[in-house]
């Protein structure tokens, strides 16, 4: 029998009142609406996006648990914006295929029927207060780009009006440009921080609204503008046009830009000669893959960092040397294995040694054995008899999205990449997308001996080379 959706998340939200305690429960949980519940995939909203990435990332495995706990289990829970509620209706714009989950749009009310002040969400952003240029990790590979941005954002090179970082993902870009907005808010500066979807979202909203001109100005009260993950404006012709009258808009008004790409301007798809120029004609600043030295520092600050909250966990200097060996991986993924091997040394209390360490982190594959996002996609598939192209589609039948979930598990357990290059390699899905599979398929694991055998089945075959 299909469970009563709506019941059990007044169930669910009691629960979680009860075991969070009212504080949390009111800034987090509270908020929160059961938007719909098709086919048992349920899509819990957010009023803000502040609020839907941190409940993403923080309480998405405890609402399931609630859910389980009170007789009734989804197929998927996602956490997705609110739509705005008109006469008890919601209207959803429907987004393009390609676009990331995270990023859906909401047709605006009717004219004339209330609405909220769609600007304030320009100024939600909260800036993490450790990611400062002294906590950045300098190396031969970035130490250009930290100094010069360091610079830029101290007020040195003020007839530039713009700077431009670029990099690969997990790279450092986002930790410099939260650096910049400090350090530009330090100094009195109002500074506003957007990412690329944020612009993108609150654009379109003042378009379907043919409220532009609000938008506008209250995008120009900032002097200083930050926008990280600008490749993903190059997905709508209109927001670009706009992106680029804002950043002439700042340059006439002598006020600073700062942005962050993971390409350089002229690799950009999407965007026309005149923004590409008007890019490049910046301070570009490019950041590359850190070399062994800078691996072990940036090791060695977080098992120091780790040890001032956790002294009773100490990493030998051998355990962290091993780290740095792992030459294909971002400070990003660097510092996720990291805290996985200190998070199973505090939680087991086990002496850190290097067989532990290759245990809890799976490094016993030899260098010349990696498994690539292919292979575990292409061995899952046979396994599962699927074809790989399923585990790109939309497909959200039971047959292709248990496996499509094994294989997303799979990617995170037995490569380096991050969440979302791992989202990007299973159809352009959405980070918080593939977290959620890995935390079902952990919870599956420990419930069901036979899925367990299956999962691990598959694991061992990828990690042995003749088989691939």
């Amino acid at each position: 029998m299909r469970p009563d959706w709506p019941a059990a998340w007044s169930a669910v939200r009691d629960r979680l009142r009860r075991e969070l305690g009212d504080p949390v429960f009111e800034a987090w949980i509270g908020p929160l609406s059961l938007e719909s519940c098709d086919s048992d995939e349920l899509k819990i909203g957010a009023s803000k996006p502040f609020v839907r990435n941190w409940v993403a990332n923080h309480y998405v495995a405890r609402i399931e648990r609630a859910f389980r706990a009170e007789g009734a289990e989804p197929v998927s829970l996602a956490i997705v914006m609110a739509a705005p509620s008109i006469g008890g209706n919601a209207f959803i714009a429907r987004e393009p295929a390609d676009m990331p989950a995270s990023n859906i749009s909401y047709l605006p009310p009717p004219a004339g029927g209330r609405e909220e002040d769609s600007a304030k969400g320009l100024w939600t952003r909260m800036l993490h207060p450790q990611q400062t240029f002294e906590s950045f990790i300098p190396g031969a590979a970035n130490a250009f780009g930290h100094g010069a941005a360091k610079a830029f954002a101290e007020g040195q090179h003020s007839d530039i009006p713009l700077l431009y970082i670029h990099g690969g993902f997990g790279f450092g870009k986002t930790h410099l440009l939260n650096a910049a907005a400090l350090e530009f808010r330090k100094r009195g500066k109002r500074t506003l921080f957007l990412r690329a979807e944020d612009f993108m979202r609150h654009f379109l909203g003042a378009l379907y609204r043919k409220d532009t001109l609000a938008f506008k100005e209250e995008l120009r009260t900032a002097e200083v503008l930050l926008i990280d993950d600008l490749q993903h404006i190059c997905r709508s012709t209109a927001t670009a046009s706009e992106f680029l009258y804002t950043v002439n808009a700042f340059a006439d008004l002598r006020r600073r830009v700062v942005i962050a790409a993971d390409r350089a301007p002229q690799a950009l798809e999407g965007l026309g000669a005149d923004v590409k120029s008007r890019l490049a004609g910046g301070l570009c600043l490019g950041l590359d893959k850190p070399d062994r030295d800078t691996r072990l520092a940036i090791v060695k600050a977080r098992a120091a960092e780790f040890t001032r909250h956790k002294p009773d966990v100490v990493l030998p200097e051998a355990v962290l040397e091993r780290l740095a060996e792992l030459d294909d991986a971002s400070p990003r993924e660097l510092i996720g294995v990291f805290t996985k091997l200190a998070t199973y040394a505090d939680l087991t209390k086990k002496p850190v040694t290097m067989e532990t360490a290759e245990e809890a982190v799976g490094l016993r594959t030899s260098p010349g054995a990696k498994t690539s996002i292919e292979d575990i996609q292409r061995k899952t598939a046979e396994f599962y008899k699927l074809e790989v192209k399923d585990f790109h589609s939309p497909q959200r039948a039971r047959r292709v999205a248990r496996p499509r979930q094994v294989a997303m598990y799979l990617a995170r357990k037995l490569t380096s990449r991050s969440l979302p290059e791992i989202g990007r390699r299973f159809g352009g899905r959405d980070h918080t997308t593939v977290l959620h599979a890995c935390r079902r398929i952990e919870a599956l694991i420990d419930e069901d001996p036979m899925f367990r055998q299956e999962v691990d089945f598959l694991s061992q075959m990828l990690q042995r080379r003749g088989e691939l």
